[in-house]
């Protein structure tokens, strides 16, 4: 049974009389009190400093709550739409680090190419010069455009459109490579449009686009790889005896359907469409194509089938117009011919050993070569993007083999002295992987990968990997007037070329990388094979546009670092 007290005897405590006569209980009663205040004092002290991140946290708590509350009954995507609204305002101080890192890098590989060699196409920055690569068509300042919108280079920016404006001409007597002229200076001025509303770029995509159609007027509708952009000559190279290749051929589509898209004219759709149409025609059960294709009778020869260099973009493109298409029954055919082309991919790989690196083989024939390419390594990105087209089996399946690809990509920069990749990689059995063609041209394949895979798993381990791939050509490939590739990544030995890609592709997607995923969303914007991304437009299921050019657009808002002000 409890005790109980008297109601009078719990009042003691308050006579003073009853501590005179118990001083060991009043000292310890004022050290208890002293110490209790000192608590409170420096909470409300420390409450007090930290009253306005308390502020923010609980602002930020109110509008969270309230996004979730406007979303109790919307479908499962809307409910993904809040989550990525939350996380986009965080931005990690390491990130913020590195991709100013990588606009610096940005900007010496710019300035450097404004100072020597300003309106050719490419920079010999040992020599401090410029060449015309392309014709003499600017191929590095239309391919820097969207990389310098993108990292807020304004100045930049608007001096090298000024330069499209007045300078760019393409009454030249050169004959250009229909797909380098379409994915370079097409996408990059369709992408700078895109970005910037400004229609200078749209007028001058839609005439470089004019000087090309020509090229497909061939028996098949599949295109000659080169056209001359004063009388419209189209020709085959000799060295492939007058096939066209079939990357060349099939890597217009995303640049000449958006054309259409934005100036309501259809005749660029169909030329391109029309390849795809020809080719689905005879598209093998393995969805693998040879690198060579008849442009008269529009069928496949015989040559060796890879993932690789003159094969590569084709496959990409499959999948991003499907992409690109709003993923409709008018896009169907892509998907599927892609997906019947990654069963096909599967049968090409293989694993080392000892290390059990995942690599793509090339085919010809019934043979395999155990050979991969560098700009192989775009699979593992792709192949990562078309997952979630899936069933949730084959979904992890493929996802699985994206990450197993990037892994050995990744090896391809780390198993060097200098940490660059060389041009391609041999395997053989008990010693896994050895450089081929030992030359670095600064390419952006697996960079690419690793930002789509970043994107699309959150893996931080991709940052790292990207990182460092970033030093490794701090390290190697800066040099003062620009940025070079090397002839050797065993010696180190540099060259004397700064690739337009590099800035247009490889410097992009590493700043990208360390974005928040709300630059340039994937379900936003899709990438060209030059990096260039182009803003996905509604397609209807009869495969109809609803945009015009003469629609009034509204620039990309970009990210701003915390240096620059607010673009409201």
């Amino acid at each position: 049974m409890a005790r109980t007290r008297s109601s009078s005897s719990k009042w003691r405590f308050c006579n003073p009389s009853y501590y005179l006569k118990r001083p060991k209980r009043l000292a310890f009663l004022l050290v208890t009190f002293v110490c209790v205040s000192l608590v409170v004092w420096d909470r409300q002290t420390l409450l007090r400093e930290h009253e306005d991140e308390l502020a923010k946290l609980n602002s930020e708590v109110v509008r969270l709550r309230s996004l979730i509350e406007e979303v109790n009954d919307k479908p499962q995507n809307t409910i993904a739409k809040v989550h990525v609204e939350a996380k986009k305002e965080v931005d990690d101080p390491i990130d913020a680090e590195r991709r100013e890192k990588v606009k610096e890098a940005m900007t010496h590989a710019w300035s450097s190419y404004e100072k020597y060699a300003w309106g050719q196409d490419e920079l010999q920055p040992q020599t401090k010069g410029g060449i015309n690569s392309f014709g003499g068509l600017g191929a590095t300042l239309i391919d820097s455009l969207d990389t310098l919108y993108i990292m807020g280079l304004d100045e930049q920016f608007q001096k090298a459109k000024e330069w499209v404006e007045k300078s760019l001409d393409f009454n030249k007597n050169y004959d250009a490579s229909v797909f380098e002229t379409t994915i370079r200076v097409v996408g990059g001025l369709l992408s700078a449009y895109d970005l910037s509303g400004d229609k200078v770029f749209l007028d001058k995509a839609r005439d470089i686009a004019d000087r090309l159609l020509p090229a497909w007027d061939t028996p098949s509708g599949i295109p000659y790889n080169f056209i001359n952009l004063v009388n419209g000559r189209p020709h085959n190279p000799s060295w492939t005896g007058g096939f066209s290749i079939l990357a060349d051929a099939g890597t217009e589509q995303l640049e000449f359907i958006s054309l259409s898209q934005r100036t309501g004219d259809p005749k660029y759709q169909q030329k391109v469409e029309n390849v795809i149409s020809q080719l689905s025609k005879s598209f093998p059960d393995d969805g693998l194509l040879p690198i060579y294709i008849d442009p008269t009778e529009g069928k496949a020869s015989h040559a060796t089938i890879t993932f690789g260099a003159m094969g590569d973009s084709f496959y990409e493109y499959l999948l991003k117009v499907w992409i690109q298409g709003n993923k409709t029954s008018a896009v169907k055919h892509y998907r599927e011919m892609w997906e019947k082309s990654m069963e096909g991919l599967s049968s090409l790989v293989r694993k080392s050993t000892p290390s059990s690196f995942t690599y793509i083989c090339e085919k010809s024939g019934d043979s395999l070569t155990d050979k991969m390419d560098e700009l192989a390594c775009f699979a593992p990105g792709m192949i990562a993007l078309g997952s979630s087209g899936y069933d949730s089996e084959d979904s992890k399946k493929f996802l699985t083999l994206a990450e197993e690809l990037a892994w050995t990509c990744y090896n391809f920069y780390q198993t060097t002295p200098t940490k660059l990749a060389g041009e391609n990689y041999f395997f053989h059995s008990g010693e896994d992987m050895s450089v081929g063609t030992s030359w670095n041209i600064m390419r952006p394949e697996t960079v690419e990968s690793i930002f789509y895979l970043w994107r699309l798993t959150g893996n931080k381990t991709y940052k790292e990997w990207g990182w460092n791939i970033f030093q490794a050509f701090e390290k190697n490939s800066r040099v003062e007037s620009g940025y070079v590739g090397l002839k050797d990544v065993n010696t180190g030995v540099k060259d004397n070329m700064m690739q337009s890609f590099f800035l247009a592709e490889t410097l992009k997607y590493l700043y990208l990388l360390f974005s928040p995923t709300s630059v340039i969303p994937l379900d936003e914007w899709v990438f060209n094979t030059e990096a260039h991304p182009l803003r996905i437009v509604p397609r209807n299921e009869e495969g109809g546009y609803p945009e015009r050019s003469d629609e009034k657009r509204k620039p990309y808002i970009r990210l701003r670092s915390r240096k620059e002000g607010r673009s409201d």
